[in-house]
């Protein structure tokens, strides 16, 4: 037995995730699709249509008691999150409906008022689509310059390269916390220090993290982090941004509408304080409302808990994994969560994907939109296993027996 599952009570855990007794081609769903959102436990479930029941009502404006319950709630889950994140304010938490539409928020409002012509945007190669495009058409548009930290064969960033990558014309740093296709952990805190010797200001893609990783914004001294619920327990459709309170003061709103103003007329608006700046239009009031109940639940089971158990399983998958002739793990950084991806000699990913589902197992296959970063391990792509605290591993032996099974009908 897994020293973990003496803390946690793997069984018990699993009763609390409904789709884990889901049925697919005949065979117990066996979800190692993780990184690409985790499912739900009930009390997340209960948290949406418990809002749509029995409090459904638009939020801020209205007097009656529906109205009132929802905003209460609505802004319960932000003072939630200011304590997952340790943000100084909740003024500081901005909801917005995931990862990649934080980076825009920030890209498409800091980086057009403050950056210019021949300004200097650094990235990783590990980073996700959405890390990459949003920098790019701001450079575009500004004539800002993007440069990329290069990786070693293992999937780390070189340090010693983004220190000569800095210079005075560096305004943002924007890299991920954790790699989703690999899974490595960046040395975010060794990153942001440098940075900011040279004033550039900061943004962490945190969508992989926040489910791996306690996150400290304040301790950390980034300038934005970003981040989804839905790979933390809860809906989808919901993400933040944390960014410090001053540099959202000076950056203008993202978009307009209703709630992000003070006051409207036809010469003139004046724009609402943080954090409902940029927040225009009604929001997404039920899955904000339960992304709080995925939060608590996360810290019933304890964070370190969670985490000391997922390693272990990276452990044991890796391991195992290992012993299957031909098979390639891609990423092997010294620091990682529970993420796996690997090729197959002879045999595409997509064919893997296709042939494991049919056995009931889930994995993710593909460039994991990270198309420059498979270019420069020289592959087309991968399979992804990942894993949350409701795996085991007798799954994982499931996944070694079927890939097995895989090789012996392709090879």
């Amino acid at each position: 037995m897994i020293a973990s599952q003496k803390i946690l009570d793997i069984t018990s855990i699993r009763n609390d995730f409904p789709i884990l007794n889901e049925v697919v081609n005949g065979k117990q769903l066996v979800y190692f699709d993780n990184a690409a959102t985790t499912q739900k436990p009930q009390v997340v479930l209960d948290a949406i249509s418990g809002y749509y029941g029995h409090y459904n009502a638009n939020i801020h404006r209205g007097i009656h008691h529906l109205a009132e319950k929802a905003t209460g709630a609505f802004e319960q889950s932000r003072r939630s999150i200011q304590a997952f994140l340790n943000a100084a304010s909740s003024e500081e938490v901005i909801f917005t409906y995931g990862t990649t539409d934080s980076i825009n928020l920030v890209a498409q409002t800091y980086g057009r008022k403050f950056l210019g012509e021949g300004d200097e945007i650094i990235i990783t190669t590990m980073e996700h689509h959405s890390n990459i495009v949003p920098w790019q058409m701001l450079c575009e548009e500004k004539g800002c310059i993007l440069k990329v930290i290069p990786i070693n064969d293992a999937g780390e960033i070189i340090f010693e390269e983004y220190e000569k990558l800095l210079s005075e014309r560096t305004k943002i740093v924007s890299v991920v916390h954790v790699s989703n296709a690999l899974g490595t952990i960046n040395p975010v805190k060794k990153i942001i220090e440098k940075a900011h010797e040279f004033g550039a200001r900061v943004l962490i893609d945190g969508a992989q993290a926040c489910s791996h990783i306690d996150i400290d914004v304040q301790a950390l001294d980034c300038d934005f982090y970003s981040l989804s619920l839905h790979k933390i327990y809860g809906p989808t459709g919901m993400g933040v941004l944390y960014g410090k309170k001053d540099l959202l003061n000076a950056m203008p709103p993202y978009r307009g509408g209703g709630e992000m103003i003070k006051e409207v007329t036809f010469a003139k608006t004046t724009y609402n304080e943080l954090p409902y700046k940029f927040e225009a239009g009604t929001p997404n009031i039920a899955d904000v409302i339960a992304a709080r109940f995925a939060l608590d639940y996360v810290a019933s089971l304890g964070k370190e808990n969670i985490a000391s158990y997922e390693n272990e399983l990276l452990e044991y998958a890796t391991a195992a994994l290992s012993e299957i002739p031909g098979l390639k793990v891609i990423g092997q950084a010294k620091e990682k969560v529970s993420v796996i991806s690997f090729v197959m000699e002879g045999i595409h990913h997509q064919d893997i994907g296709v042939l494991l589902d049919q056995q009931g197992i889930a994995v993710r296959t593909g460039h994991h939109c990270t198309q420059p970063l498979m270019q420069r391990f020289g592959i087309t792509g991968t399979s992804r296993a990942s894993f949350a605290v409701y795996n085991t591993t007798e799954e994982i032996d499931k996944l070694v027996a079927g890939l097995l099974k895989v090789k012996k009908m392709l090879s």
